[in-house]
């Protein structure tokens, strides 16, 4: 008690230090902290316990806007981290949005983060106060420091607010070029939320990934592919500049950029090379021989026929993606095995193996996925899993998902060799506690003995040992199983079925029931004496039997009325009146059915003659089949294939093309100038095949340096040499230093280039009509075998490599015929490469020729520039509605809703949310005598309806009311958008119904725009009526108000009086639809609609008759 009483002193006297060290520095007008740590907090709290509530400190909230608006930065921070572990945990600090916005210039990287994170969180709430802070992201995209540049795209990337799509755009864009390979996988990423947000901008966005596929750092890659996955996996002809290049990166990419690059090289691989699988394809056992064999090996080898050679480009990526097998990720290891099942001849699809079976090492989740693709697998490959069948064995631990896959793959790999080993596993497997696992491997010996006729009798016999079993699950599988194997060869199995005839009386479980009766009935006349004895005892329980035990019951009665009439016609009789009477309906009309079937009497009709040939018609025995035989339509690795259905977003794999494409839309155009050739180039084309094959592949410097060593040039060709080497290096260097340190590695080389470029065009016209002798080695074409396209293609690769960082190579293909040509030509791409490349720096572009001038604008912004221009908008604008109808529709009766009405009505106007929905405003009134709180949209089907919700509406205060607007995609159909409408107490399920003509949007055109548009819209695409309209709708403004109503459209000006004519589009998907109406003599009109919507155009057709008919 006495050190109780001296700890609650100490706590006393601890609080009231801390009472007057504020005190004392309030007096003192110093800044402390004004918020209590925990420690001061818990001691506050023990040591005041008799204060009053109404003494109580500021609510958390205050407190932490104090901290937001102090001058010090490390109580902003602390703030900011309390405010994200509110988010974390669920809780709601949207008010503090105003206090958090007013940080976000901060000149702290930390805060600055902090910030971001919660605007990303809270900004589509809060859509008018983050607008405000556009202007600040704006400012940190040209932030020099990379991190704030990415995350200021991030941020902005983030904010689901449609109106600040083009400024997004922009900065995706600008991002795109940064000198920060981190900014640019930052837009890579953005480009796929802005995709998301509004689809209209692909071919911008397209553009934008087009550039960024040609981006040489690793860590762009993985990202780029990705948002080329998502945006437009269709445009395969963006790879093929970039395909040698991404193989020969795929290595060094992070892991999930890695996955996804292999993913897509899959399906490239697929449309543009030939099957390997042919039967008269012909490949060496050394396959990587056929990669590096030397010169004198192609020419002899070229002597002899093949019927089939793998492409070099083929090679280059399955050689590629070899060492990736060692990865520690195991999503690349399955990607590649996935890549080499689809891709790879069937000799070598075996690689794969050992790193898959390494993977059942990992976690359960990963080997339920594993297992999966290996059960695929080894259904047509069996020998590819046979030597390692002990890895598939079951441990005890195993959870049942993972025992069942390995049960069906030790199944798949049974053979004649090794089906005893399996079996005595099997037997093992049995005996488990776990009855779902037991059951499925009386399964798998039942596939056993089908598919290995020496082994049927054996697991027959071990089956019906099985029938003792005390476990009724194991009894009940084996009957099943029985009576499926007894199909194959009833004859010589009567016994058999004599014992299973025994153990009904001792079996409960109604499906093996069921089976013993189907085997009886089936082949009641190999049994005479068993079966009408077992008719008789299920008579007497027929009415506390199972449904499926009863219609089998059913079955056999009617079975053995038609073999042995005379032993079980009254039995029969019985039974059918039993099932006339019972509960169930599907009972009742099998009894009516087979009476009539088997029972002649005067209303039977002509089924009755062939009762015989209906129900003892010989069965074809059941196949047991694996469950994973036709998942293979699915691509391994993929959730469709886990799921064994088509998944959304699921991209399938084309069948091998019958041709192959042109390989050369993947060789890489190299611009560079025509240099001196000195007499000593013979020279060097001797020393080049003297270098090792692997040194070219893996380094393209080191290989501009060695040729450069070996080759006795002149003095200007050397100059150039080392200045592409040396802008080739300082490129690489580029991803692995800062900023700023890149930018002055960027600027030299690209001054070097532009020096050395210019020396070389000053030779070249010096000798231009020197003759220049071919470079053999670049001629040969790339399509003989492996090695000559890796030697071929490889040197085109590097000269495109050195080539877009301003640096030239010796590599390239000028052969005699064309090198005068070449030279004419070369001059002002050379220009134009040195523009592009020298955009970052433009204070050291040096004056040249006269089309030098035109190079002030970087690409990007000419890009921008064109993507503001006018000259591109059509005449057909969007207009707004030229009548608004002012009824509502009731979309929540206030008894209903339980005293919440709401009322909905279609605006006509464009949805300011996504220009594909319509707009829909809802008024909402509060009719009962308390507050209603929470109020938003909940659960909405079909499924896949696109609802833009409105903001959750806090309360509404009794007879008080609202009105609010949402967007609904309803593409183009009058489907009723269904939904839920709650508060924070009940949910009602309410649905908004749409008119055909409230699915348009009203547009304006010419009549010269509207004849052309309605002369591609003939035939199926229109329709018409000819009606009889009353009088006052045969003048121009009666006329014009009735169409507007029952359609949004625009009127266009028409040169003819009795011709009137209304243009709009769908709101969806943009259909334009024509309205012509034309009067003709005695009140008639001529209505005709031209759209390719024709359904619409159907239904609005008679939406207008109706109307114009009416007085």
């Amino acid at each position: 008690m006495n050190s109780q009483k001296r700890f609650s002193a100490l706590r006393a006297e601890a609080a009231g230090a801390v009472r007057t060290a504020l005190g004392s520095a309030e007096n003192l007008q110093l800044t402390l902290k004004t918020d209590l740590s925990q420690e001061e907090q818990h001691l506050t709290t023990h040591a005041h316990t008799d204060r009053g509530p109404g003494e109580t400190r500021t609510t958390r909230n205050d407190d932490l806007k104090e901290m937001l608006e102090n001058n010090k930065e490390s109580l902003k921070l602390e703030a900011m981290k309390r405010i994200v572990g509110l988010i974390a945990k669920g809780k709601n600090a949207s008010e503090l949005f105003p206090a958090v916005v007013k940080n976000v210039a901060s000149k702290n990287i930390e805060l600055k983060k902090l910030v971001y994170v919660y605007l990303v969180r809270y900004a589509e709430e809060q859509q008018d106060l983050a607008l405000l802070s556009i202007s600040t992201f704006q400012r940190a995209l040209k932030d020099p420091n990379q991190l704030i540049r990415a995350s200021a795209l991030r941020v902005l990337s983030s904010i689901r607010v449609p109106i600040i799509i083009p400024i997004m755009m922009l900065a995706i864009k600008e991002a795109a070029s940064d000198m920060s390979p981190y900014v640019r996988k930052t837009s890579a990423h953005a480009i796929q939320k802005l995709y998301s947000l509004d689809p209209d901008q692909k071919e911008h966005l397209i553009e934008v990934i087009e550039k960024l596929l040609k981006d040489k750092s690793t860590l762009v890659a993985g990202s780029v592919v990705m948002a080329f996955e998502e945006v437009c996996p269709e445009r395969i002809d963006l790879i093929h500049k970039n395909y040698r290049k991404l193989c020969n990166l795929l290595v060094d990419v992070e892991e999930w950029g890695q996955v996804v690059i292999i993913s897509m090289l899959t399906r490239y691989a697929r449309t543009q090379f030939t099957s390997p699988w042919r039967e008269d394809g012909v490949f060496d056992e050394n396959s990587e021989r056929a990669f590096y064999e030397s010169d004198e090996e192609k020419t002899r080898d070229d002597t002899e026929i093949k019927p089939y050679t793998m492409d070099p480009d083929h090679r280059l990526l399955l050689r590629n993606t070899k060492p990736l097998l060692q990865s520690r990720n195991t999503a690349v290891v399955m990607s590649v095995a996935q890549l080499y099942w689809h891709l790879a001849p069937r000799n070598e699809v075996s690689i794969v193996t050992k790193s898959l079976v390494r993977l059942l090492r990992s976690h359960r989740e990963v080997q339920y996925i594993v297992l999966q693709n290996i059960a695929t697998m080894s259904i047509q490959r069996k020998g590819m899993f046979e030597p390692y069948m002990k890895s598939f064995y079951v441990r005890s631990t195993d959870a049942t998902h993972i025992k069942s896959l390995k049960l069906e793959i030790l199944t798949n790999l049974a053979n004649e060799a090794n089906i005893s080993t399996i079996l005595r596993e099997f037997q093992t497997y049995v005996k488990s506690q776990d009855k779902q696992f037991a059951a499925g491997t009386i399964q798998a010996i039942g596939r056993c003995a089908t598919n290995i006729s020496e082994v049927t009798d054996t697991c027959l016999n071990g089956l019906v040992l099985l029938l003792s079993n005390r476990d009724e699950t194991v009894v009940a599988e084996s009957v099943v199983v029985i009576k499926k194997l007894l199909q194959a060869q009833p004859s010589q199995h009567s016994d058999i079925i004599k014992h299973m005839a025994k153990l009904l009386d001792n079996i409960t479980v109604s499906m093996a029931r069921a089976s013993i009766l189907w085997l009886i009935g089936e082949y009641c006349e190999r049994v005479p004496k068993i079966a009408p004895d077992v008719l008789r005892k299920m008579a007497k329980s027929f009415t506390s039997e199972e449904d499926i035990v009863k219609l089998q019951t059913v079955n056999l009665a009617a079975k053995l009325y038609l073999t042995n009439s005379k032993q079980t016609k009254l039995l029969t009789q019985y039974i059918l009146n039993l099932g006339k009477y019972d509960q169930n309906y599907d009972i009742r009309d099998r009894t009516r059915f087979i009476r009539q079937l088997i029972v002649p009497n005067e209303k039977s009709g002509a089924l009755s003659k062939y009762a015989r040939r209906i129900l003892l018609a010989p069965k074809p025995a059941p196949v047991l089949e694996s469950a994973y035989k036709d998942r293979d339509r699915y691509q391994l690795g993929t959730l469709s294939h886990t799921i064994n259905t088509k998944a959304s977003g699921y991209l399938e794999l084309s069948d091998w093309p019958a041709v192959a494409p042109d390989q050369s839309v993947r060789n890489v155009e190299v611009i560079e100038p025509v240099k001196e050739w000195a007499p000593s180039l013979g020279k060097t084309g001797k020393s080049k095949p003297a270098k090792s094959s692997d040194d070219k592949f893996y380094s393209d410097s080191g290989e501009e340096e060695e040729d450069e060593k070996g080759s006795g040039t002149s003095s200007s060709n050397d100059g150039s040499s080392s200045s592409s080497a040396e802008s080739g290096s300082d490129a690489e260097s580029d991803e692995d230093k800062s900023s700023s340190q890149s930018s002055e590695e960027s600027e030299k080389s690209s001054s070097q280039s532009e020096k050395s470029s210019s020396e070389s065009d000053i030779e070249q016209k010096k000798k231009k009509k020197m003759k220049k002798p071919p470079q053999k080695k670049n001629v040969k074409p790339p399509n003989k075998d492996s090695d000559s396209d890796e030697n071929g293609n490889l040197a085109r690769k590097a000269s495109s490599s050195s080539a877009e960082d301003s640096s030239d190579s010796e590599s390239g293909s000028v052969t005699d015929s064309d090198t005068e040509h070449q030279k004419s030509k070369v001059k002002p791409k050379e220009v134009k490469l040195q523009k592009e490349v020298s955009l970052l720096d433009l204070d050291d572009f040096t004056p040249g020729p006269a089309t030098q001038p035109r190079s002030v604008l970087s690409p990007s912004l000419l890009t921008d520039l064109e993507g503001l221009s006018l000259s591109n908008i059509s005449t057909m604008q969007v207009s707004g509605p030229a009548f608004v109808p002012e009824k509502s529709h009731n979309l929540l009766h206030r008894m209903t809703g339980k005293g919440l009405a709401a009322q909905y009505q279609f605006t006509r106007q464009p949805c300011l949310y996504q220009p594909n929905m319509v707009s829909v405003q809802i008024s909402l009134t509060n009719t009962s005598d308390h507050r209603l709180e929470q109020i938003h949209i909940g659960e909405r089907s079909p499924a896949g309806l696109k609802i833009h919700c409105f903001n959750t509406i806090e309360f509404l205060e009794p007879d008080a009311s609202v009105t609010v607007s949402m967007g609904i995609d309803f593409n183009d159909s009058t489907q009723a958008a269904n939904f839920q409408l709650c508060t924070k107490e009940d949910q009602f399920s309410v649905s908004i119904q749409p008119a055909v003509g409230d699915l348009f949007l009203a547009v304006t055109m010419t009549e010269q725009d509207f004849r052309k548009e309605q002369g591609k819209l003939q035939g199926m695409n229109e329709c018409s009526a000819t009606i009889t309209v009353t009088a006052e709708n045969t003048s121009s403004q009666p006329l014009n108000r009735r169409v507007a109503a029952m359609a949004n459209v625009g009127v266009v000006p028409s040169g003819q009086d009795n011709v009137h004519r209304f243009a709009g589009k769908t709101a969806c998907s943009g259909a334009v639809l024509l309205v012509t109406v034309e009067l003709r003599e005695s009140s008639a009109a001529v209505i005709t609609i031209n759209t390719e919507k024709s359904v619409m155009g159907s239904m609005l057709l008679r939406d207008l008759k109706k109307s114009l008919a009416q007085a």
